[in-house]
């Protein structure tokens, strides 16, 4: 098993890539935190875990809060002893807008997608440091990598967690603490429903939104949205040992969408 006796969190847990990959993770012997503001949809997860013979534990929390996005990680480690790897996987869409935009949305959209994940990762790396190391892992988007001009504000928040994940990989890469990001494409997951549903980008009232993300996901060269398990999948090699020599990197996992 490739995470056994590993001690890990992955946010936005209760659904989409975040559940997968927290399932993934305890099939391959991880003690998991599952963390999501849908506290009911984060202890499902656990029991499915824990059903399966896995062990695991639930926090609903709102990570715009600081007190909430370290105690995250406070709990985990005073719960089972450690931190080995931390998923920092959530994420919103935020405004299309940008002329019209409401910078409260703006503030809304970085406090989730970037200041939520700094705040659990300066919190971890003491911990991690003491076990002799760990993995940190961000999900950003290919949107973070090439500029997208129906969610300029998604891409900013997205390249900003690149950026953070080059700086911090340089810096801990002497402790033990690899840090990278993945960036994916098009989700088969309810977030892609709320991209391509928004007002400014359906083109009609009466427009189907699961016929939009069939043509959404028809941009890809593959032809097809990427399966919650296939992000679940490119996580576990980069938190885990199998990428012990990769660091900074930002992969895309977009079914050839930026080749």
């Amino acid at each position: 098993m490739r995470m056994k006796g590993k001690i890990g969190i992955v946010t936005a847990a209760a659904s989409g890539s975040g559940r997968a990959g927290a399932l993934r993770f305890a099939r391959e012997g991880a003690t998991v935190c599952v963390v999501d503001q849908n506290r009911e949809g984060a202890q499902a997860v656990v029991d499915e875990i824990q059903q399966n013979g896995g062990q695991a534990i639930a926090i609903g929390a709102d990570l715009r809060a600081d007190e909430a996005a370290a105690n995250i990680v406070t709990t985990t480690c005073e719960k089972f002893g450690g931190l080995d790897f931390l998923w920092n996987h959530l994420g919103v869409p935020g405004p299309s807008l940008v002329e019209d935009l409401d910078l409260s949305q703006w503030e809304f959209a970085i406090d989730l997608n970037l200041r939520s994940q700094l705040v659990s990762t300066k919190t971890a790396l003491p911990y991690m440091r003491s076990r002799g190391g760990g993995s940190i892992l961000f999900t950003s988007s290919t949107s973070g990598l090439a500029g997208s001009p129906w969610s300029p504000i998604y891409s900013t928040a997205k390249a900003g967690v690149i950026g953070l994940t080059r700086g911090l990989a340089k810096r801990y890469a002497s402790q033990g603490i690899r840090v990278n990001a993945i960036c994916p494409g098009p989700i088969d997951t309810p977030m892609l429903r709320v991209f391509v549903n928004r007002p400014d980008q359906k083109g009609s009232e009466d427009a189907n939104v699961e016929d939009l993300v069939r043509k959404a996901a028809s941009l890809t060269p593959m032809g097809r949205a990427a399966r919650p398990e296939e992000i679940a999948s490119a996580a576990l090699f980069l938190l885990s040992d199998d990428a012990s020599y990769v660091t900074g990197i930002a992969m895309p996992v977009d079914g050839g969408q930026l080749a």
